[in-house]
């Protein structure tokens, strides 16, 4: 896997999406994965709110989330939240590089991406390119952040071995890789997390992907994630009483 970031101006709101990526992409080839970071998505969408002390951190948290935990659990500033089947601190609302504004996450999620995808399929003449919108979450038990995919297109998220043999004759049962995080991963490492400056990378040379000339569907979406009753960590996350955000 071969990583390369690309260094842009400070992003700010006003500045246009399509013209940052105009500007500060390379030429792009057939396979390459775009990898953005989310928060230049929502900044070029204006999706921000001026921290000028009339809404608080947690006023846009109780909005933004569709679960939230109970404020005794809050550690370090973080709230910890459900949003669009994700488990992530804060809703996703971050200050940081955000010159005294706090960022949301991208609006219409899915529909940006697409439009991101088709518009540098179109313009760099391409059958075939991968696109990853991500963000930074913590693990559990684990000190530091990790990038991730909220958002995808152009290939195949998961890579299945159920019903394939290990090593040794086993066949697997359960075992999927999920793609579009180990990328979005490698991609964030490289792109960095404080005053790099460099919200953008294009990922080439993966191995084991399976690009695809088409966006995915509501059921290739919803394969990407699991409900809170069927996840592995159900059992404690269930004995929390969660509540409602969106107000």
């Amino acid at each position: 896997m071969k990583v390369v970031t690309c260094k842009t101006k400070k992003i700010i709101p006003g500045d246009k999406l399509f013209q940052i990526l105009d500007e500060y992409l390379p030429p792009l080839r057939e396979k390459d994965i775009v990898v953005i970071t989310s928060k230049i998505v929502s900044i070029c969408q204006n999706n921000v709110v001026r921290n000028d002390g009339k809404i608080t951190k947690l006023d846009l948290v109780r909005k933004e989330a569709d679960l939230m935990m109970p404020e005794k659990y809050v550690r370090f500033g973080v709230y910890l939240t459900i949003k669009d089947n994700i488990l992530i601190g804060s809703a996703g609302v971050d200050e940081s590089n955000g010159n005294n504004n706090f960022i949301l996450l991208p609006k219409d999620l899915k529909k940006t991406t697409e439009n991101i995808w088709r518009y540098l399929k179109k313009k760099h003449h391409l059958k075939y390119l991968g696109l990853i919108i991500t963000d930074s979450h913590s693990s559990l038990f684990r000190r530091g952040t990790i990038g991730f995919g909220i958002s995808w297109c152009g290939f195949e998220p998961l890579k299945n071995y159920v019903g394939k043999p290990d090593i040794f004759g086993r066949f697997l049962r359960t075992e999927q890789m999920n793609v579009t995080d180990g990328i979005a991963a490698a991609a964030v490492l490289n792109m960095g997390e404080g005053n790099e400056q460099t919200p953008l990378a294009v990922v080439s040379e993966v191995s084991g992907i399976e690009f695809v000339d088409r966006t995915p569907n509501k059921q290739e979406i919803e394969e990407t994630t699991v409900t809170l009753d069927n996840d592995v960590y159900s059992g404690p996350l269930k004995l929390i009483k969660w509540l409602k955000g969106g107000n």
